[in-house]
């Protein structure tokens, strides 16, 4: 077995620049595929972080009758704090947050939005609701970075909103906002207007009442009071989920196409290589080589390249993946069209076992599309091949 791979090392060597050539396609298709699996690691760890951060914390409890994709449900879809949760939102580890839907008059205009009431000094999301304390004429407002350019609004700014309260009667009131922030979450932002969950309430006559209670990372309660319902993690972060299995499936298409390139140079490589050297396997034969001995000659030759491909490509795609890593892919459209999490900036992440399975496929793939065409030596005469000729 090492002389098969001191044979194979000089045979390939030997064959120039058609050798690199090969080595070269097939380390791009290492680098590439390497890169595009830790976009997408990456793109899963951000918006799972970015999600946990803004939206969902460590899991949640909706009342039964709340649709986030249904604006007119939101009018039943509350109930009172239940009080084993007291305790708990005292230590800022479960937040109650209140939604209702209203409409937003700016210069004018009406807009549809949602009322979502927060507490100033909730520690549980990163939205600064702290800003909510701010002393102002009007009812002080914030609002996402969305939201404020499509309706050309910043912080200063006045707007009237309508909403109805719990007896179904309008009412209105002056709002000045207080904040615009940006997160990587649209659902935060789109149409969403945060107020103090306190005022909220006292607007709506819904006291001491919420539609959705978050939990701290780590502070589930996986029983819920009657009314509510359990949304674990992971059922939070199923889109997100599904998202990414969608992209992994149009990527394995890429990745096979690269493979292909690259086998079939490989493989014609092999073809080329057999019908040249017919005197030196006619040689080995005579020399007292097994015909399964040269057919694993030349199947360990071809599985060299991935060998060399490897090498070859940690040299620039080392550097070309660190840099990755450390200064991100911008997207070259706005990320807040997608409608779900995903930063406008992603960063890879890659993983031991990521690099390590990449290789192992790709020399396995390798090895048997060298050996699929040594197999026809397996019927060569050697007294023919010693002559040159094939039968």
């Amino acid at each position: 077995m090492k002389l098969a791979f001191m044979l194979a090392y000089r045979n390939l060597l030997g064959a120039g620049l058609r050798t690199w050539l090969n080595v070269f396609v097939l380390s791009f298709s290492f680098v590439i595929i390497i890169w595009l699996k830790g976009v997408l690691t990456g793109w899963d760890y951000q918006a799972k972080n970015d999600m946990t951060h803004w939206q969902i914390a460590g899991g949640q409890w909706w009342h039964q009758a709340y649709d986030p994709y249904d604006p007119l449900s939101l009018g039943d879809s509350h109930a009172m704090i239940p009080e084993v949760l007291n305790n708990l939102i005292e230590n800022k580890i479960a937040e109650p947050m209140l939604y209702l839907q209203a409409s937003v008059f700016p210069d004018g205009r009406m807009q549809q939005a949602v009322l979502k009431g927060i507490r100033p000094e909730q520690q549980i999301f990163s939205l600064p609701s702290q800003k909510l304390d701010t002393i102002t004429d009007d009812l002080p407002i914030m609002i996402g970075q969305m939201m404020a350019k499509s309706m050309r609004l910043s912080v200063g700014d006045h707007l009237t909103i309508r909403w109805r309260d719990a007896n179904g009667t309008f009412d209105a009131r002056e709002a000045e906002i207080v904040s615009v922030f940006m997160s990587n979450v649209p659902a935060v932002e789109a149409g969403s207007v945060y107020i103090s969950l306190t005022e909220l309430q006292k607007m709506t006559l819904l006291h001491d009442q919420a539609t959705t209670i978050s939990f701290a990372p780590g502070h589930l309660i996986e029983k819920p009071e009657n009314g509510w319902e359990l949304k674990t993690f992971s059922q939070l972060t199923k889109s997100v989920d599904e998202m990414i299995q969608t992209k992994s499936f149009g990527q394995t298409v890429l990745y096979m196409v690269l493979l292909l390139l690259a086998m079939l140079a490989i493989f014609d490589t092999q073809v080329l290589s057999i019908f040249r050297r017919q005197r030196e396997i006619g040689t080995y034969i005579a020399l007292g080589y097994t015909r399964k001995e040269v057919v694993g000659l030349f199947t360990v030759e071809g599985s060299m390249h991935a060998v060399f491909a490897a090498l070859v490509g940690a040299v620039y795609g080392i550097p070309f993946l660190v840099w990755q890593a450390t200064s991100g892919w911008t997207m070259p459209m706005d990320t807040s069209e997608f409608g779900m999490a995903i930063a406008q900036t992603l960063y890879p992440v890659y993983s031991l076992q990521l690099i390590i399975t990449t290789i192992v496929v790709v020399l396995i793939t390798t090895a048997i599309v060298s050996y699929l065409p040594s197999r026809k030596i397996a019927k060569l005469n050697p007294t023919e091949a010693l002559r040159g000729k094939l039968q």
